[in-house]
């Protein structure tokens, strides 16, 4: 077990079969805001036997991207999406519950917190990660970091039981994150839906050429940056990953994530999706499209189509992540609910009694209201 620098790799040399991770983590080794503009955190590798795991150390750094810091996620994501979602009469009681949570969380110092296997994206994949090793994982970050949290995000039932089952026996306290969608077997859920099938006929109709783009070419790491931010920045929210043209480029070279495109009749991207695959999960971080474009396009579904169909080439069950639920739902997906785990024994006991709190609150408040809202 070891914890080291990316630049300098893992003692004795990185494990068979973790070139994706060296170079995912050989690629924040000069900092993190190169890769998300929107993101200053340390990144570490941390080596369990074969497996190598990405790390990111925060100290009390507010403000940016949901992926790193639970301030942005519960407190100030939680808030913007209470502009977006219909959540009914709840809404001023649940702003004035995320004001007081945030205020908490900055007492207590949460974003002093570390976290395992965070890849930095919205939804992490774990890649049958079942938690053998979480005591040891634990003894070693505790006695590294006595001071912060400890965490692990994107932990669903779906694919994380084993995982999960492991961190609840070793004392880790497991928050409600969001609800996310999720499809079990694309051949069955996905192709035969009435939505999915007048998708399909869109696509097949549509002026645009679909592009695998397995190059790029000069400018579409950025037009796939700008895309995105499109979507997930300017629609949606400004705590979401602002990935650079750099970070695109890097995941396309490496081939950690996978691409593939909508071209118009002149030959611009007007969508793109960004597939991650691992341990026969499919999920997209990387979604977008023109949206000063007319919406009679569809540019949207078209770009769903896209990921589902990679998922299903792959035979791969598709993880959906959040938002956008009663398309999803209509296309065959099904709520999930997503947790993160934290582990705190190590703090003092008022900050263990935020995360308590907040926990007691997540689960008899935000987790029905998810479920009863459809969200």
């Amino acid at each position: 077990m070891e914890l080291f620098e990316p630049a300098m790799g893992p003692t004795g040399g990185w494990p068979s079969g973790t070139e994706m991770e060296r170079a995912y983590l050989s690629a924040f080794a000069g900092g993190s805001a190169a890769m998300i503009a929107n993101l200053h955190t340390r990144v570490l590798g941390l080596r369990s036997g074969a497996r190598v795991f990405p790390v990111t150390v925060n100290e009390a750094e507010y403000g940016d991207a949901y992926v790193a810091l639970p301030h942005s996620a519960y407190a100030l994501y939680a808030k913007a999406e209470l502009g977006i979602v219909d959540i009914g009469p709840w809404r001023p009681a649940l702003a004035a519950l995320a004001s007081g949570a945030g205020a908490a969380m900055r007492a207590a110092r949460l974003n002093r917190i570390v976290h395992v296997d965070n890849w930095m994206l919205s939804t992490n994949l774990h890649d049958g990660w079942a938690g053998e090793d979480i005591p040891a994982i634990r003894e070693l970050l505790v006695r590294r970091f006595p001071d912060h949290f400890l965490a692990v995000r994107s932990l669903t039932e779906w694919s994380d039981a084993d995982l999960i089952d492991r961190l609840r026996r070793g004392g880790w306290r497991l928050l409600p994150a969001r609800q996310i969608y999720v499809t079990d077997d694309l051949d069955r859920d996905w192709a035969p839906r009435r939505d999915t099938r007048r998708d399909l006929r869109l696509l097949a109709r549509t002026p645009c050429q679909i592009d695998r783009l397995e190059t790029l070419a000069p400018g579409d790491a950025a037009r796939i940056a700008e895309l995105y931010a499109m979507l997930y920045l300017d629609r949606y929210s400004t705590l979401n990953p602002a990935f650079t043209p750099a970070y695109i480029e890097m995941t396309h070279r490496e081939k950690i994530l996978t691409y593939r495109g909508l071209r118009d009749e002149i030959g611009g991207l007007v969508a793109v999706v960004g597939c991650l695959a691992r341990g026969g999960v499919l999920t997209t971080p990387v979604v977008g499209y023109d949206t000063r474009r007319a919406a009679a396009e569809g540019l949207y579904r078209m770009a769903s189509v896209l990921f589902a169909q990679m998922a299903r080439e792959d035979g791969a069950r598709l993880n959906g992540s959040a938002g956008a639920a009663d398309f999803k739902r209509h296309r065959g997906a099904r709520p999930v609910l997503e947790y993160t785990s934290y582990f705190a024994r190590h703090l003092a006991w008022p900050r263990r009694a935020t995360l308590a709190a907040m926990s007691r609150v997540l689960d008899s408040v935000a987790a029905p209201l998810l479920a009863e809202r459809g969200l």
